[in-house]
């Protein structure tokens, strides 16, 4: 079936649109839709929409109330298919068969088994159009944290991790600023577009860092903060437990770890998850994933440094990797960044498949995708 040229161009109007909402709909799928009527041989928009800031309204009743009587008649470009189940609010198939829309574009069926082409029935069974997997690969790209969390019982999880020149990611147990400017700044917007930031206990020890978007006007959009602390290490007076009534922080630890050193935290108002241990006597990293999509957490940004690095590689748990090296040198023993299991896995087209390099201010940026 070959797609039409203007089908095509509200898709991708669609797919932009759905990215906005990433990092902030969870549990629910981000969704962009758009409504057009064509006038003559072009198409006019008259309504559109993406998922809101904890996941309703839905794209598609935000485009239908944009367009208003102007949805009747009119088609509408969707990335995922329509919901089909009461929930908190009523199916969004129902409200476009309501509305009086002709047509629906769609790229996803959604996995959901509440759904799981439901949506795409109530249409039908109403007489409107209903043509699917258009741009289907690039929808799944932009969801695919939600598509993992259904599928596979577990988040998307983009690995950053940062290296000197020689190939060191600390010294001495003390900060090191290793990244440009321009490379922090894109760290900060892709903490904007994952549910949460993970790290291990040692570089909170270590660094004591925020763990928010500080870009200017989106600190708004910083992420939940997520710790993995087997033994509940972290100090109450680290930033992320002190901030932790402004921004949302969990520790994820050991089911024997101090029940004390749990309570002293919950007063702080941290959550705190227990999950098992593995044979190595630490958390548990494929349970405590797991743990975190029953959760609803769908996209995780993790910079927790080489240890946990190595720890979700190990268990094929991470799906995008970003590596930035500096020019400058550490030029003296340090904590070393890529560890065997990590490195070994780079270096393995089977199973990550690498991009070129490319230059960011003064840093190497070198991307890697999961091969599925």
């Amino acid at each position: 079936m070959s797609l039409s040229p203007i089908d095509e161009m509200m898709m991708r109007h669609a797919l932009t649109l759905a990215e906005r909402g990433l990092g902030h709909t969870w549990p629910n799928p981000s969704v962009g839709a758009v409504i057009w009527q064509m006038r003559g041989d072009q198409p006019v928009i008259v309504g559109r929409g993406y998922t809101q800031k904890g996941g309703r309204p839905h794209a598609e009743t935000e485009a239908l109330r944009m367009a208003g009587d102007a949805a009747r008649g009119a088609s509408m470009a969707v990335t995922l298919e329509p919901c089909a189940h009461h929930g908190k609010t009523p199916p969004c198939a129902e409200a476009i068969v309501k509305a009086g829309i002709a047509r629906v574009v769609s790229a996803l069926e959604d996995p959901d088994p509440r759904v799981s082409g439901e949506g795409y029935r109530i249409l039908r069974d109403a007489g409107i159009s209903v043509t699917t997997d258009v741009l289907k690969t690039d929808a799944e790209l932009v969801n695919r944290g939600f598509l993992l969390r259904v599928r596979e019982k577990r988040p998307f999880i983009t690995l950053k991790l940062a290296q000197t020149a020689d190939g060191f990611a600390g010294a001495d147990g003390k900060p090191l600023m290793i990244s440009c400017a321009l490379s922090k700044q894109r760290v900060h917007l892709a903490r904007a577009s994952h549910d949460a930031i993970m790290v291990g206990v040692g570089t909170v020890i270590a660094d004591d860092p925020d763990l928010t978007c500080r870009l200017s006007g989106m600190m708004h959009l910083s992420p939940l903060r997520l710790i993995v602390d087997t033994h509940l290490d972290t100090s109450p007076t680290a930033r992320v437990i002190e901030t932790a009534s402004k921004v949302p922080t969990w520790i994820i630890t050991a089911d024997d770890a101090s029940v004390e050193r749990e309570a002293a935290l919950m007063k702080e108002g941290v959550h705190v998850i227990r999950v098992n241990k593995d044979v190595q006597g630490h958390v548990d990293v494929k349970v405590a994933m797991a743990a975190l999509a029953e959760l609803g957490l769908t996209r995780i940004f993790t910079e927790g440094g080489p240890t946990l690095a190595e720890a979700l590689v190990s268990h094929h748990l991470v799906d995008c990797i970003e590596i930035i090296t500096s020019p400058d040198a550490l030029g003296r023993a340090g904590t070393v960044a890529l560890r065997p299991a990590l490195k070994s896995a780079l270096a393995d087209p089977t199973l990550f498949k690498a991009s070129s390099p490319r230059v960011v201010g003064r840093d190497h940026v070198q991307h890697f995708e999961k091969v599925r």
